[in-house]
């Protein structure tokens, strides 16, 4: 790894995303100029930019130091990059005060950053506007990239762009819309502020002001989950509630998809298999749910409609909000949710979890072994959307799930004894974590947070976070010798 062009691009990046924190300034500075959140916004600005600046100067780049950028530096810079913006972006919640410790304010920034939507706030409803607004916009901003973003605002980042959103993009491959990688960065994030632009009208349609619409369309297209009220969208009416339903579903698709779509391929949604398998995962779940539900409750209605759809979307898509307290229901429909936490988004969504595509070509792996075992001699490619997948794709499909069942397994030992909890508690918060859900099970329940967990726990729950949102490697390289040699 280049240890000069890794930490110069990683503070390059940074001075994007502390520039993002001037919105946010803007909503405390009306609400009060002199404000600790003003003061808080105002010293991280400043000092996130001149401490990236300074770091810049020391460490030059040359023309030369853009060629030949590799995979190990790609993920290097990613993996710095996010940790780098997620310690500045943890200032404004230490410094006013919202947070006791700094633990805390790193945590509630990841969550923010990974779309994760766990939390420690205890009272949503106290916070100042400011921070309120910058916590969601940690969602936002995370949902479609920072890399994203910063290849397509940063010229300067040249031909290794492509390597950067390589390590960053959410899913098994990196497909780009146009051969420039700048202007695949430029539509993507085209398509999603138009899609945010137009959830923010409707939920004001609805009713909701300006402020509670951004920062809820924030949540729901980046799949984050963070609100501005204690009892998350339970707070609000059926129409919000089918709104957040119906974009909650377009943000855990693939958005080249939408892209297409958007130019008037509508029939390429159903061209590809992945979608089919999202759209058939949800269907069934939704109808099981609500099955169980109307039981239940005596009979089906529209309420008990909504909120089987909104759970089941919530959990696939790894939004995590809530409109019921789903750890209530059955324990069948719970099971039925942690599978689905598992599962996630399609790849090229901003959704989390494994992603449907990995699990699809493992599963479709799995049975061909078992048809092998009898006929050993039979050629029987592994085929998605009627085309053979690479052995590259598929080693890869399934050396992810390996790792991730690892992590997770890893993340529960971990719990359980840091915190001598339960084993649901341990499993539930380690598997929300690492595919971004936010709310779990037990002691993590849609009704409680991540508060009590102890200062280890949490650092270990951040690490998962950033390694659910970062597909893994961009993390796990850091941690070996190997990544830091030339």
């Amino acid at each position: 790894m280049r240890k000069r062009l890794v930490f110069n691009l990683a503070f390059r990046i940074n001075i994007v995303v502390c520039f993002t924190m001037l919105w946010p300034l803007l909503w405390a500075v009306i609400d009060d100029p002199a404000s600790a959140e003003t003061r808080a916004f105002i010293i991280t600005i400043l000092g996130g930019l001149l401490v990236s600046y300074f770091l810049i100067m020391l460490l030059p780049l040359g023309e030369k130091d853009f060629s030949h950028i590799g995979a190990k530096d790609g993920l290097a810079v990613v993996g710095i990059s996010w940790i780098v913006a997620s310690a500045i972006g943890a200032c404004p919640f230490f410094l006013s005060g919202v947070t006791a410790t700094y633990t805390d304010a790193f945590f509630e920034t990841v969550s923010g950053f990974t779309t994760t939507g766990a939390s420690i706030m205890t009272d949503i409803e106290a916070l100042p506007r400011g921070i309120l607004f910058w916590r969601s916009l940690t969602h936002w901003l995370g949902g479609m990239g920072i890399i994203v973003l910063s290849v397509a605002l940063l010229p300067s980042l040249g031909r290794g762009a492509y390597q950067f959103y390589r390590a960053e993009a959410p899913g098994p491959s990196a497909e780009r819309l146009t051969p420039r990688m700048t202007e695949t960065a430029k539509t993507l994030w085209t398509v999603y502020f138009l899609f945010s632009l137009a959830e923010t009208a409707l939920l004001m349609i609805g009713g909701m002001s300006l402020f509670d619409a951004l920062c809820h369309t924030f949540g729901t297209m980046a799949t984050g989950g963070f609100s501005t009220k204690n009892a998350s969208m339970a707070a609000y009416g059926p129409y919000i509630q089918w709104v957040v339903i119906a974009f909650m579903f377009m943000a855990g698709t693939n958005f080249l998809l939408h892209y297409q779509a958007l130019r008037g391929r509508i029939g390429i949604f159903f061209k590809s298999e992945e979608f089919r398998t999202y759209l058939g995962a949800i269907a069934f779940c939704t109808l099981l749910f609500t099955a169980f539900l109307s039981l239940r409750s005596g009979g089906l209605s529209e309420s008990v409609l909504r909120d089987a759809t909104f759970q089941v979307l919530a959990i696939i898509t790894t939004t995590g909000y809530v409109t019921a307290d789903f750890s209530l229901w059955p324990a069948a429909l719970q099971m039925l949710l942690v599978f689905l936490m598992f599962l996630g988004g399609c790849a090229g969504s901003t959704g989390g979890g494994m992603k449907i595509v990995r699990v699809h070509i493992a599963v479709k792996t799995g049975f061909r072994s078992i048809v092998q075992a009898i006929l050993p001699n039979a050629v029987l490619p592994v085929r998605m959307d009627s085309r053979a997948v690479s052995n590259i794709y598929i080693t890869g499909a399934v050396s992810y799930f390996v790792i991730y069942m690892v992590l997770f397994a890893l993340g529960t030992l971990f719990l359980a004894v840091s915190e001598s909890t339960d084993l649901v508690t341990s499993f539930s918060a380690s598997i929300a974590s690492l595919s971004n859900i936010g709310p779990g099970l037990g002691g993590v329940g849609p009704m409680e947070n991540y508060a009590w967990i102890s200062t280890p726990g949490k650092w270990m729950l951040s690490f998962l976070m950033l390694a659910g949102r970062l597909e893994l490697y961009s993390i796990l390289v850091l941690l070996l010798p190997l990544t830091w040699k030339k």
